[in-house]
C-alpha cells in the first residue's frame, strides 16, 4: 500500500481519509451517529401516540413494531456488505436517506386527508436500510488500531446516551407545544442534513487499498450485496461463530426484559409516564458515562477476554438480584451493573469480531452484529409477554442468571475465539 506522501498515492489517500483527516472523520462520525440516534429515539417516543391517534390498538401497534424489527434484522447484514463494497460515504448517505423517507411517511400519516394507517406501516419499510450506527462502527474500526478499537467503539456510547436522553425529550416537548407532526418534520430536516454532511465530508472509503483488493479477487466477478454465502462465510471463520453466539446468548435475556420494560414500569413498578421517562434518562446517562468513559479506560488495563468474562459474571449477579427485586429503588441500584455488563459485552464482542475478519469484511461483520438487537425486538414481544404473564418479573432475572452462568463456565474452561489480528 502506498503511503500518503508517495507519488500516485496522495489522491488515493485523500479519497480514503477525506479532507478532514482521520481524526476529523472520526469526530464527524460520532456527530452523525448522535444525530441519527436522537431522531430514532424521538420516533420511538411518539410512535405509541401516533398509533393511538390513527385508531390502532395495542395488537396492531405490536405488529408494526415487529415488522420494523424483522426488516432491520434482514437488512443489517446486507447493509454491512453494501458498506464494505461501496464505502463509508455511500453507507452513511443511504442510511440517512432511508431515515428521511421514514420520517416523511410518518409526517404524511399525520395529515387527515391521507391514508394514515397505510402510511404508518409503509414507513417501516425504510427501516431495512437505517443502519447509521453500524456504518459509524465500521469507520471507527477502519481508522483505529486494534489496540485503540475497544476505547474508540466505546465512545459511541456517548452518542447512544445523547440520543436516548434528548430524543424522547425533544419528541415530547415538540409534540406537546406544536403538535405530533412537528417532531417528525424536525427529524426529517435533521436526517437530510446528515445526508448532506455525509456526501460532502465523509471520505468515499475508510479502508486501506489492500482491503479493496481483497474484496474482489482478480478474475472473479464482484459479489452481490445479497450474496448469503459471503455473509455466512464470515461466521465460519475461526473463532467467529462462538464469539457471535456469546454475544447473542448473553444479551438475549436482558433484551427480553427491556422489550417488556414499558409494561413492567406500569404494572410492577407502578410508575407514571413522566417517572418512566426519568428512569430511561438515568439509563441513558449511565450508558454515556460507562461506555463512553469507563470501558475505554478498562480496556487499556485489562485484556478483552478479561472484560468479556467480567461482563458475563456481572450479568449473572445482576440477574440473580433482579429475581429478588420488589420495587423501582432496587432496580435503580442494579442499573449501574446492568449497564456495565451490556456495554462491555457489546463493545468487546464487536472489537473481537472485527479483528477476526479481514479489513474488507468489517462492515458485513458489524452488520451481523447489528442484527442481534432487531432479533430481540422481533422475538421479544411474544416470548417476553408469555414469560411475564406466566411467571411475573422474577423470571427475567432467573433466565439471565442461568444463561450467563452457563456461558461464564464455558468461557472459563475453554477459549471462545482465537486472537486474530485484522488482515492489513
Amino acid at each position: 500500500m502506498q503511503k500518503v506522501g508517495a507519488p500516485g498515492g496522495q489522491g488515493q489517500a485523500h479519497s480514503r481519509r477525506g479532507a478532514l483527516g482521520p481524526s476529523g472523520v472520526v469526530l464527524l462520525t460520532y456527530v452523525l451517529a448522535a444525530l441519527e440516534l436522537t431522531c430514532l429515539f424521538l420516533q420511538f417516543s411518539i410512535m405509541p401516540y401516533l398509533s393511538r391517534r390513527l385508531g390502532l390498538d395495542s395488537v396492531a401497534f405490536g405488529y408494526q413494531q415487529t415488522v420494523f424489527g424483522v426488516l432491520q434484522l434482514l437488512g443489517g447484514p446486507v447493509f454491512g456488505r453494501f458498506a464494505d463494497q461501496h464505502g463509508a460515504r455511500a453507507a452513511f448517505t443511504l442510511s440517512f436517506l432511508a431515515s428521511s423517507t421514514l420520517y416523511l411517511l410518518l409526517a404524511a400519516a399525520c395529515i387527515p386527508a391521507l391514508p394514515g394507517v397505510a402510511l404508518l406501516f409503509a414507513s417501516r419499510l425504510p427501516g431495512a436500510l437505517m443502519h447509521t450506527l453500524p456504518a459509524a462502527q465500521m469507520v471507527i474500526a477502519d481508522l483505529s488500531t486494534p489496540e485503540e478499537r475497544p476505547a474508540a467503539l466505546g465512545r459511541l456510547g456517548l452518542c447512544f446516551g445523547v440520543g436516548l436522553i434528548f430524543g424522547p425529550l425533544l419528541g415530547g416537548t415538540l409534540s406537546s407545544s406544536c403538535g405530533i407532526q412537528c417532531p417528525l418534520i424536525a427529524a426529517l430536516v435533521a436526517t437530510l442534513l446528515g445526508a448532506l454532511l455525509s456526501v460532502t465530508c465523509i471520505p468515499a472509503s475508510t479502508k486501506e487499498a489492500s482491503a479493496h483488493a481483497q474484496t474482489t479477487p482478480p478474475g472473479k466477478p464482484k459479489a452481490s450485496v445479497f450474496d448469503l454465502k459471503a455473509i455466512t462465510r464470515l461466521l465460519l471463520q475461526p473463532g467467529v461463530l462462538p464469539m457471535f453466539l456469546v454475544k447473542v446468548i448473553c444479551g438475549f435475556p436482558i433484551g427480553l426484559f427491556m422489550v417488556m420494560f414499558s409494561i413492567i414500569s406500569m404494572d410492577f413498578f407502578q410508575l407514571e409516564a413522566a417517572q418512566a421517562g426519568y428512569l430511561m434518562s438515568f439509563f441513558g446517562i449511565l450508558q454515556m458515562v460507562i461506555q463512553g468513559l469507563v470501558i475505554g479506560r478498562l480496556s487499556s488495563h485489562f485484556s478483552e477476554r478479561a472484560l468479556l468474562r467480567a461482563s458475563v459474571l456481572v450479568f449473572s449477579v445482576v440477574g440473580l438480584a433482579m429475581a429478588l427485586m420488589t420495587n423501582v429503588f432496587h432496580f435503580c441500584l442494579l442499573m449501574p451493573g446492568l449497564v456495565f455488563s451490556l456495554c462491555a459485552l457489546n463493545v468487546v464482542t464487536d472489537s473481537i469480531l472485527t479483528k477476526a475478519v479481514s479489513a474488507s469484511d468489517t462492515g458485513a461483520m458489524l452488520g451481523l452484529c447489528a442484527s442481534v438487537q432487531p432479533l430481540t425486538r422481533t422475538l421479544g414481544p411474544t416470548l417476553g409477554g408469555l414469560l411475564y404473564r406466566s411467571f411475573g418479573v422474577p423470571i427475567f432475572g432467573h433466565v439471565q442468571f442461568a444463561v450467563n452462568l452457563a456461558v461464564l463456565l464455558v468461557l472459563w474452561r475453554q477459549p471462545v475465539s482465537r486472537k486474530v489480528d485484522k488482515a492489513q
